[in-house]
């Protein structure tokens, strides 16, 4: 059996639990993306102030929706949204009878990552005792494509989306209306005030002082660096315009 599974990843299911009670319309307003629309799609909460607080990738399940979230961050998701469910109906829990699962290529009838479709596929089925996985895997493929992911990378109320390069990797929607954290979002997109990124550089090359997390294992690390100070030979292609462009 081939490891596919993400042991590092969880579902958190947001459900209704009446029928006049819609969980896309619920999640439209609060989230960046566009989950009226085609799915999946990578997004995130934020903080009024625009900062990420959660990242995740968006799943249709019926008349549910899954998110596709860190499991270490699973509860803590679940607990901030449900502030904002207030007295509506609506069921938000981690879902522990189905898991993520993702492989490095397209084309095996999965769902292309939202985000970069060189990231490979993923989808979403039953957990199995024999389940293998393959967590050390999507890391070192995600890094060595540039890509940020989770608290320990974008911070937690520590970074504007759009400096996780959130633009690029199709995580937000400026034609969707409101959600939280939308009005400096969107101010920072149509001013062009993008002044720092989330970038993966070798581990050799990290600024201490500007340094989130360090992969030895890969030597790698991911600093958020000014947008004058990251080696733009060195960027990823997908980012590459956005560093020339900032927007």
């Amino acid at each position: 059996m081939t490891a596919t599974r993400l042991f590092s990843r969880a579902i958190v299911r947001v459900s209704p639990q009446d029928a006049e009670e819609d969980v896309a319309e619920f999640l439209q307003g609060l989230v960046t993306n566009d989950v009226a629309g085609l799915l999946p799609v990578w997004a995130g909460l934020l903080t009024p102030q625009g900062k990420a607080l959660f990242d995740f990738i968006v799943w249709p399940s019926g008349q549910d929706l899954l998110l596709d979230c860190e499991a270490e961050a699973a509860d803590a998701l679940v607990k901030r949204l449900s502030l904002y469910r207030l007295r509506r109906r609506i069921g938000i829990a981690r879902d522990e009878g189905v898991a993520v699962h993702w492989r490095p290529h397209e084309g095996d009838g999965a769902a292309a990552d939202p985000r970069l479709h060189a990231l490979g596929e993923r989808w979403i089925a039953p957990v199995e005792a024999d389940d293998e996985g393959a967590d050390e895997e999507w890391r070192a493929h995600r890094l060595a494509l540039g890509v940020c992911e989770g608290r320990a990378e974008l911070g937690s109320d520590a970074t504007l989306w759009l400096e996780c390069n959130a633009v690029e990797l199709h995580g937000v929607s400026f034609a969707k209306g409101c959600y939280v954290g939308q009005e400096n979002t969107a101010r920072m997109n149509w001013r062009q005030k993008v002044n720092r990124r989330l970038i993966v550089v070798p581990l050799a090359k990290s600024d201490p002082a500007r340094q989130r997390v360090a992969y030895p294992e890969f030597g790698l690390a991911i600093d958020h660096l000014r947008i004058e100070d990251i080696d733009q030979t060195a960027a990823p292609a997908w980012l590459k315009a956005g560093l020339a462009n900032p927007a």
